[in-house]
């Protein structure tokens, strides 16, 4: 009689944790996945602070698109001069990851980001070339874990582990706070391979834009180093016409769809 209920502990076990995995694979889908809609337009200034406190703003206009194969984003440096001009593509491929494209004026080409080059500072700043698309990223590329339930600043949220299925991924693993009632996140840490807290990113006033709620403040820290870069979205646009020829290598290029 023990044997067996030790039997029936050990498949309540599996039964049950296998329920907690996909609990929390379906939160993390909801979560990437709880805005609808075709396009979104953005203006941002983006703020850099270094490790001294002084800081330097860029001002950028993003252009997102959803397509059969995925997602598309542009990123485009519209001040100060030193940048302005300054072109970034990256797109969903089929394998569920991401391939990236940028346009400096100072080289006059379009150069592919490696995969070596992924984790590296994009344009200057506390954000990777990874986590350009972090928010967008294919669930089925990391195995998740509902650790808990806690509140964060007054909000109810589930506190979900990403565990990167392949090791090249920058991060070995990502713990994220998805509020309970709305599914958006309010923050996620980055870890490296050795377990070490390497990101720090934090989304906030979140407003309703057309319907959908949106994050305006998104702030990335690099822990140890003590910079942090703070994007802050000015203008926001959802469903408005974007010409399929902006997201193409020959726009990075020319600046013309």
């Amino acid at each position: 009689m023990k044997k067996k209920f030790k039997y029936l502990l050990i498949l309540c076990f599996l039964v049950c944790g296998s329920i907690y995995a996909q609990d929390a694979a379906s939160i993390m889908n909801s979560a990437r996945n709880r805005i609808q809609s075709e396009t979104m337009s953005t203006r941002s200034r983006m703020v850099i602070t270094a490790r001294n406190g002084s800081t330097s703003d860029r001002v950028i206009d993003q252009y997102s698109k959803d397509g059969s194969n995925g997602s598309r984003t542009v990123i485009v440096f519209q001040e100060p001069s030193n940048v302005r001009g300054t072109r970034f593509l990256t797109m969903d491929n089929a394998s569920g990851g991401t391939d990236q494209w940028i346009y400096l004026p100072s080289l006059g080409r379009v150069r592919r980001i490696s995969t070596s080059e992924s984790s590296g500072s994009f344009m200057g700043t506390d954000f990777s070339y990874d986590d350009i698309s972090l928010i967008d990223r294919d669930v089925n590329l990391d195995t998740h874990t509902l650790l808990r339930e806690e509140t964060l600043n007054g909000n109810p949220c589930y506190v979900i582990q990403s565990v990167a299925n392949n090791t090249s991924y920058q991060y070995g693993k990502t713990i994220s706070w998805i509020d309970k009632n709305t599914y958006v996140t309010h923050k996620a840490e980055m870890y490296n391979r050795r377990n070490e807290m390497i990101k720090l990113m934090e989304m906030s006033d979140y407003r309703d834009i057309q319907g959908r709620i949106t994050p305006m403040q998104t702030k990335i820290s690099t822990v140890g180093a003590g910079t942090f870069t703070t994007i802050f979205i000015e203008i926001a646009r959802y469903d408005a016409p974007i010409p399929e020829g902006v997201f193409t290598t020959a726009y990075l290029e020319t600046g013309r769809p």
